[in-house]
């Protein structure tokens, strides 16, 4: 029973607006694989005939209904050089590799990993993506003819325009309709689809790569393959995300680890190039008002129909159309807020947004610029967790003992500086550390304890450590040293 409710909720809750925004992504989807394709120096049916096969199956085996996988630029740049110098067919051997890591990668839920990724990361990420999807518009906004730019403008008004009247029918779809049909119409000399690249006109075939099964073609293969794995899961899963946050519900993102291990395998069987989730295209469905897997499985079907059955209406489809749309996405993506938010929000988070930004504009790598931002936040929350702690100090009224109070989290980046707080060259008896109000976390914080004791050993100063809570003392007894030396424990625990 359960079961059926959660079919009928994924696939047939909104069945309307997933039907007609699929149409509208198929449409987007294929200048996209088209472009992605060139970029892996491969044939655009390559591009074409993955996104296809992604697409439907990643409907069905996915973790976040309404989400769209196909291929993409991000995996695309990491295929150049395996294409260059060993060929398409290596390709295929890679991106099933490939899928079988995204798999392993499901068993070990590293889907859980997303934890870790701060909000300032998410948010350069997406601005990031929406500048890269403009600027990816240029080409056709560059040395164009007026006419382009009059149906840009035309499109960008219809989809804006539109859902003030009506949101019946997804305004993009309405968008590309009625330029096509003013094209034609007027007989405007403009690209067109058919001026992107040769379409293919018949089914994928199934077939595994033409490849040795050896060591040697494992070597080759097997960098791509965990490159590849690991930039395909991260903006998966990141994208899955911001489509939770746009959708207000959640994913399943051990489930979308192996759904994009699945829909590459099935990809490569079928002539196709390894791919991921698309933001672009996933905000163009949900904007769209997609809310369940159908909308997913109608975009790669009816990309299928539009290739083989309807190839013809296709090709006269104007690209300035596709070049509105994809403004609109890049316009919808972008977080504006984020913008007036620099100078209320920490100075740490802010750098962290801007760095990921402009790592990913840089090197057109989205992986690349979330590991940055990534690394960013971790230093910048070691930094001010390390600030939290403090050690304070009291004489004995005889002279002759020095208690040190140390309260807050100690490792790695406090350890050097609880270490250096207490003086054991002062010349007193005897040193309390009292770490009551302490927490050890690490092999960092034990070593720095041990710096202490055994440096004031040293120099004749009995160091006494009270106060290790249960944690901290189980840590210090499997990876202390001082109290090893002499055969007995100096590290008392009340």
């Amino acid at each position: 029973m359960q079961l059926m409710s959660r079919v009928r909720r994924d696939w047939f809750s909104n069945p309307r607006s997933d039907v007609l925004s699929g149409i509208v992504v198929a449409l987007a989807l294929i200048p996209e694989a088209i472009g992605f394709s060139v970029i892996a120096g491969v044939d655009p049916k390559v591009g074409l005939y993955a996104s296809v096969v992604i697409a439907c199956v990643i409907a069905f085996t996915g973790g976040r209904p309404a989400m769209i996988s196909a291929a993409t630029a991000a995996t695309a740049v990491v295929m150049v050089n395996l294409v260059r110098d060993h060929g398409v067919q290596y390709l295929f051997a890679a991106t099933i590799l490939m899928g079988l890591i995204q798999l392993g990668a499901g068993l070990l839920k590293l889907g859980r990993l997303m934890r870790f990724v701060s909000q300032s990361v998410m948010t350069g990420f997406v601005n990031a993506l929406a500048i890269l999807i403009f600027l990816a518009q240029l080409p056709e906004l560059i040395g164009v003819t007026p006419a382009t730019y009059g149906l840009i403008a035309l499109g960008l008004a219809i989809i804006y325009g539109v859902p003030r009247i009506t949101r019946a029918i997804p305004s993009p779809l309405i968008a590309i309709v009625v330029l096509t049909v003013v094209t034609a119409a007027f007989g405007l000399d403009v690209r067109t689809v058919a001026d992107l690249g040769e379409l293919p006109s018949a089914l994928p075939n199934f077939g595994l790569p033409d490849v040795p099964f050896t060591w040697e073609t494992l070597r080759i293969i097997l960098p791509y393959a965990i490159t590849l794995a690991a930039v395909g899961l991260l903006e998966s899963l990141l994208t899955a995300q911001i489509v939770d946050d746009m959708t207000d519900t959640t994913s399943n993102k051990t489930r979308e680890c192996y759904g994009q291990g699945s829909a590459n395998i099935a990809s490569a069987v079928f002539g196709g190039m390894g791919g991921c989730a698309m933001i672009g295209q996933s905000v163009i469905n949900v904007s769209s008002g997609a809310r369940g897997r159908l909308s997913t499985l109608v975009a790669g079907v009816f990309l299928l129909v539009l290739l083989v059955a309807l190839q013809d209406l296709l090709a006269v489809v104007p690209v300035a159309a596709l070049t509105a749309v994809m403004i609109m996405v890049s316009l919808s993506t972008f977080s504006w807020r984020s913008l007036a938010q620099l100078r209320s929000n920490p100075l740490s988070s802010s750098l962290v947004m801007l760095a990921t930004v402009a790592v990913v504009v840089a090197t057109k790598d989205l992986a690349i610029g979330v590991l940055v931002g990534v690394l960013l936040s971790g230093v910048f929350f070691a930094g001010k967790v390390s600030r939290l702690s403090r050690v304070v100090s009291e004489l004995s009224d005889d002279g002759r003992t020095r208690t040190y109070r140390v309260t807050g989290q100690v490792f790695f980046a406090s350890a050097g500086t609880f270490a250096d707080a207490i003086d054991v060259l002062e010349p007193v008896d005897r040193i309390v550390v009292d770490v009551h109000g302490a927490h050890f976390w690490d092999i960092s914080a034990v070593a720095a304890l041990d710096r202490i004791v055994l440096k004031g050993r040293r120099n004749g100063r009995e160091i006494e450590v009270i106060g290790l809570n249960e944690a901290s003392a189980t840590m210090v007894d499997r990876f202390g040293v001082h109290d090893k030396d002499d055969g007995r424990a100096s590290a008392a625990a009340h």
